[in-house]
């Protein structure tokens, strides 16, 4: 059993607090019926108008990027090299462009449905490593953007499961070096020792995992 995260979640003002206080929740959509979800193993803080990585860097508003100045609780999914549907939650209340990156997850529920949505096999890292597999595994797209994560559609929940200190780790985000300093902070978090965790490897790790 899990419970749904309430608006209250995402409306708190630290987004490096939510960001790792993501890891270890999951991510859930159910399309026309079909439940898809992960587990969050890997996730990316964003700060608005002050840090250099953000969309919404220096104050910058655009049709794709407005929803970021919404309350907390909608998703942000945007589009990367024209291929990729990255999906993002928005944070803190409305005005400040708070955002988090889900980078990884560990599939859980729905892995045939996901195979065949990305074309991979069932045990491979493919379907939840990297952002954009993540996205075509669940199938969140552009057009989720400004959806409602309290809905009974597309959500995030909790089932009581709970890290300890030493199995999170923070490091700089990844792909922002046009950032400059703003690169380097440590606003990626990850869960030590995941195989799910984007770059690790091609080969999965099968007795590893966060769902025994």
């Amino acid at each position: 059993m899990f419970k749904k995260l309430d608006r209250s979640f995402y409306l708190r003002d630290d987004v490096l607090a939510i960001a790792r206080g993501l890891l270890g929740k999951l991510l859930v959509t159910r399309w026309n019926g079909i439940i898809t979800s992960g587990r969050i193993v890997e996730t990316e803080a964003y700060r608005g108008e002050t840090d250099r990585a953000s969309h919404a860097w220096g104050g910058r508003r655009t049709g794709r990027t407005e929803v970021m100045y919404g309350p907390g609780g909608h998703a942000y999914v945007y589009l990367c090299y024209g291929m990729h549907h990255l999906c993002n939650v928005v944070t803190h209340e409305a005005g400040v462009p708070h955002a988090v990156l889900i980078r990884a997850v560990e599939p859980l529920e729905g892995i045939t449905e996901m195979a065949k949505r990305t074309g991979k096999s069932m045990d491979s890292l493919g379907l939840g490593a990297g952002p954009g597999n993540l996205s075509r595994s669940l199938g969140i797209q552009t057009a989720h953007s400004g959806h409602s994560l309290v809905s009974d559609a597309f959500f995030l929940a909790d089932d009581g499961f709970r890290l300890r200190d030493p199995d999170v780790r923070a490091t700089p985000r990844i792909g922002v070096d046009y950032a400059g300093e703003d690169a380097l902070l440590p606003y990626r978090f990850i869960v030590s020792g995941s195989p799910w965790v984007s770059g690790q490897g091609s080969q999965r790790k099968l007795s590893w995992s966060l769902n025994g």
